[in-house]
């Protein structure tokens, strides 16, 4: 294998080179840090490279390995995670200007299960400013400006995981850790074309995390495969005394049966005609290994509403140090300077009103999806949005998806994972999501297994530039 050949190997593959000798983790890490030095910037994935800490860690697993103490999987894989999550030897920015220069002393519990696994830790990466609380609109909306697509630089990497989006997709890192409270693992997974997974809400620990969202803010992997995916989640999961609301919780797969899946109805209504052919040809892929049922309905009801009058509460709540200071105006996106004081003018009894309705709306989701393992939709309706173009204004109307999975699925704290699953526009990725039981995630990867281990999507790599040659 050539250079370029390892840098875009999964984690497990990087792994299963340090435990046969094949290359050192000292070797490796050098080979990642090198990349996120050249083409980091490019694609706005990187806030900090952290070479001392990476390669402490480095010398470190490959003494444990020289002594024969391997510590599974990923022990000597570089990766990186995005930057709310805390990590001793480097600022932790949230994105934001206001906040460039914060430390914290501490490791989050995330990065200090990776650290027992034997992973290293080479760089903070990107993200939108906030993880987009204040309702940005434009994909310059981080002090380190616009995460870019490594398939085609003009469009964006995707919200608010932008970094670790594009670092997976690039080769800069082995796998990385995003967050999500609405969309933040999904949508950077498909505009990037890697395997995102969403975990259920308790599943991971979000000590030494940035709060958005208290009750729905999660963490969890972007990987180059969905075994990594599958892996990376099994090591940083489990009960945490540092957050109360973590959970120990088996990891159920489908055994002895075909997994029963079902389309979500109307899925690929107002998507591009990509985005629909790409889906159609995934749906005969997996009626190759899955039974499919016919097509199930979202249970309806205001689900943007509820979540908007929850999210406001919590997140004006989360930052109401910033917003009562006036340094939100030091925010790099125009939205962002002003969106804080709408949320702080949200009303005490919208938050109560939609936490009541979220319960109604969270049993009737689960009683319409018990039957399935999971259930099945394109990630997003189009491809990556264009930079310097607004949001509202990137794709025609026709375009706009009348699908929501993200509020549904947020809400009520359920796993979903993306997987890239064809190409449109631009050159552009797109994403297929499953979505899932409570805990389920691991029925989710064994059915995206199966459809990776019949695609190739997930290997492509993008052509990438280096700063130099950049336009």
């Amino acid at each position: 294998m050539n250079a370029e050949d390892i840098a875009f190997s999964d984690a497990l593959t990087l792994g299963q080179l340090i435990a046969k000798r094949h290359i050192s983790s000292v070797e490796l890490t050098n080979l990642y840090l090198s990349r996120l030095e050249k083409y980091g910037a490019t694609y706005g994935a990187v806030v900090t490279i952290m070479h001392d800490r990476a390669l402490r860690e480095a010398r470190a697993a490959d003494r444990e390995l020289a002594s024969g103490n391997p510590r599974g999987p990923l022990h000597g894989v570089p990766y990186g995670v995005k930057d709310l999550l805390a990590a001793v030897g480097a600022p932790t920015t949230w994105g934001a200007a206001p906040y460039r220069n914060q430390v914290f002393d501490y490791d989050g519990t995330v990065v200090k299960k990776l650290q027992a696994a034997g992973a290293v830790l080479c760089a903070k990466l990107a993200m939108v400013e906030l993880a987009g609380g204040f309702g940005y609109n434009d994909a310059d909306a981080s002090f380190t400006g616009p995460g870019r697509t490594p398939w085609n630089r003009a469009f964006w990497s995707g919200g608010s995981s932008s970094g670790p989006g594009a670092a997976v997709a690039a080769g800069l890192v082995g796998f990385a850790i995003g967050s999500e409270t609405n969309g933040s693992i999904m949508v950077p997974a498909a505009f990037c074309g890697v395997s995102g997974l969403r975990p259920t809400y308790g599943r991971v620990s979000r000590h030494g995390a940035m709060a958005l969202m208290w009750t729905s803010d999660k963490l969890g992997p972007l990987c180059r495969s969905a075994r990594d995916a599958e892996v990376v989640l099994k090591t940083i999961s489990g009960h945490d005394p540092n957050d109360k609301t973590s959970r120990d919780e088996p990891f159920p797969a489908v055994r002895g049966r075909r997994p029963k899946i079902a389309v979500v109805k109307n899925a690929t209504a107002k998507s591009m005609p990509a985005v629909v052919e790409n889906f159609e040809a995934s749906m005969r892929v997996l009626h190759e290994f899955c039974d499919v049922a016919p097509d199930v309905a979202v249970p309806k009801g205001p689900w943007g509403d509820v979540f908007g009058a929850i999210f406001n509460g919590e997140c004006a709540a989360a930052f109401r140090d910033l917003i009562e200071s006036g340094r939100s105006r030091e925010l790099q996106s125009v939205d962002d300077r002003v969106g804080g004081y709408q949320v702080y003018g949200s009303l005490a009894v919208d938050y109560v009103d939609g936490m009541r309705c979220r319960a109604i709306l969270n049993d009737e989701l689960r009683r319409a999806f018990a039957p399935y393992d999971a259930v099945v939709h394109p990630t997003l309706s189009t491809v990556a949005y264009p930079v310097g173009v607004p949001f509202d204004k990137a794709y025609p109307d026709k375009y706009s998806g009348e699908i929501d999975m993200g509020s549904p699925g947020n809400l009520a704290g359920v796993p979903s994972i993306s997987v890239p699953n064809g190409f449109g526009d631009h050159g552009l990725p797109t994403g297929l999501a499953l979505m899932g039981r409570a805990w389920g995630e691991f029925a989710l990867t064994q059915i995206a297994k199966g459809y990776q281990t019949r695609t190739r999507f997930h290997l492509e790599r993008p052509v990438l530039h280096s700063t130099a040659s950049s336009p």
